[in-house]
């Protein structure tokens, strides 16, 4: 049985906190999830950082869920740093947005994103988008963190 390991969540808007785990609740995803409430915290929780240098308190994510519109740096500009980073290539990256702006769409790829989801205001839409993440992302995908051994 695989682990649960933790999801970090970027996002700046606390409705959309408080949605995304309702939804994750409905889909039976019990994931540890952590949130940054903005682009430089996300870069200082996956970099260790500051307040972020306890494991045990913030562990390193197996996917992370990113927001585009956040304060201090874009998501974009989060991604584009996260793949940049030899240790984190192979972090999954989503892209959990409301914008459905062709250029957005294309430029996550471009930097790198896993996947691009947008975000739905109904609750049953987002549930059906958690169950397909969990399917996916966090029971059938393999990770290259899961094959070292």
């Amino acid at each position: 049985m695989m682990t649960r390991r933790t999801i970090l969540q970027v996002e700046d808007r606390e409705e959309d906190v408080f949605l995304l785990r309702y939804a994750f609740k409905r889909a039976g995803i019990e994931n540890p999830i952590q949130v940054a409430v903005d682009g430089r915290q996300a870069v200082d929780y996956l970099s260790g950082k500051d307040a972020y240098s306890d494991r045990l308190q913030f562990p390193f994510p197996q996917l992370v869920l990113l927001d585009l519109q956040l304060p201090h740096l874009t998501g974009l500009q989060v991604l584009e740093w996260i793949r940049q980073q030899r240790a984190l290539k192979s972090l999954i990256v989503i892209v959990l947005s409301s914008s459905i702006h062709e250029g957005d769409i294309r430029r996550a790829y471009e930097f790198g994103a896993n996947a691009f989801l947008v975000k739905r205001s109904s609750t049953d839409t987002l549930a059906e988008m958690s169950i397909a993440l969990k399917h996916f992302w966090l029971t059938h995908n393999v990770s290259p963190a899961e094959t070292i051994g």
